[in-house]
Formats: C-alpha cells, sequence, structure tokens
C-alpha cells in the first residue's frame, strides 16, 4: 500500500478544536482524513471511530441511513473525554461510490433491501477496506483503541492489522420510519450489534 502523509492543520468543530490529518492513498487514488484531539500517543487506549464517507446523511441530513447520527455522535463522545480519534475514509456507500448508491437507493425505493441492491448492481454487500487505518493511527502513534462501532468486522480489521482493540463500545443512534429496515438489514445480514434503543 502507497499511503503518505500530506499535511495537518487544525480544524475548529462544534466539538472542540481537532487535529486534522490528510493522507493519500495514492493506488486507490482517494484522500482520507484522520482527526485527533488530545494527546493520542501516549500509549494509552484512545476512543475512536473509523467512519465512512456518506455524503447523503453527513452533509445532506438524510436520515434513511445513521451515518450522520453516528458521525456526530462519535465527535460528540471524543470531545466528552477530552482525547480520541476519527477516521474518515472516503468509500461512499460501502464501498461503491457516490452514483452507484444513488442507483442503489433506486433498488431500495422499489422494495430491495441495502444487501439485495449492492447485489443487484454487481457488487458485493460491503466493498469497504479498513487497510489504510494501519498506517494512519502509525502516523500519530495510536496502538490501541476503544473502538466506537456496531461492526464486528472493524475490530477484527484492525486487529488483524496488529492494533489491540481493548473495548468496543456501542454508538447507539436513533432509530426512525426511514431507517428502521436499514438498520435491520445491517444486523441480520452484515452481522452488525445493533443495540435498539
Amino acid at each position: 500500500m502507497s499511503v503518505r502523509h500530506v499535511a495537518s492543520c487544525q480544524l475548529p468543530t462544534p466539538w472542540g478544536v481537532f487535529d486534522m490529518h490528510g493522507f493519500e492513498d495514492i493506488e486507490q487514488e482517494k484522500e482520507h482524513v484522520l482527526l485527533t484531539l488530545g494527546d493520542v500517543s501516549d500509549g494509552a487506549p484512545v476512543l475512536a471511530r473509523i467512519h465512512s464517507e456518506c455524503l447523503t446523511g453527513d452533509a445532506l441530513f438524510s436520515v434513511r441511513c445513521d451515518c450522520g447520527a453516528q458521525l456526530r455522535g462519535a465527535m460528540e463522545r471524543i470531545s466528552e473525554e477530552g482525547r480520541g480519534a476519527l477516521l474518515y475514509l472516503r468509500q461512499e456507500g460501502r464501498g461503491i461510490g457516490l452514483l452507484n448508491k444513488i442507483k442503489a437507493y433506486h433498488l431500495q425505493d422499489a422494495g430491495a433491501d441495502t444487501v439485495e441492491a449492492n447485489e443487484q448492481l454487481g457488487f458485493g454487500a460491503d466493498m469497504r477496506d479498513y487497510s489504510i487505518c494501519g498506517v494512519m493511527l502509525a502516523k500519530v502513534g495510536i496502538t490501541a483503541l476503544k473502538l466506537l462501532t456496531n461492526n464486528p468486522r472493524k475490530v477484527a480489521a484492525l486487529e488483524g492489522m496488529g492494533i489491540k482493540v481493548v473495548e468496543r463500545i456501542p454508538l447507539r443512534t436513533g432509530r426512525n420510519p426511514h431507517n428502521q429496515r436499514y438498520l435491520d438489514t445491517k444486523a441480520g445480514k452484515l452481522g452488525h450489534l445493533m443495540e435498539k434503543d
């Protein structure tokens, strides 16, 4: 994997001033961001979230998924802790890209669930790759995490890279009529551990 750290800067947010570190995956031609708050290089486990880009949920306030709520919830939890990291990975639509995600949403509007829609378009149920996380975390000296996630695949991927996950912390978000089936599909078909509110 050919990844380079490009630059770092401060990023003021409603939850505090984070340090933002930009990374370029040269082979995949993608740019990713790591936000850190406080001293994360002291060897103690760091509260962290791996978040895959979701333009519709993160920026356009869609409630047909739980992504935007998870992003905001993670940043708030990290702020409350006073220390943590958020890895923002550019892999929209569980890795299929924005336009294919819109096609998948069209199929969901016609009755498919999120997994069926991806498969009807010729993709796997989840095409995301977490291998860049090891490089990003190593750059800022993080070796152990308390991971904010409902997805056991993220835990397994990190542990496969030698990153210790000392705790999986559920990231609960409110269900609504627009994301009920989506959340149930993530639990039933993708193995997410979706504790209900």
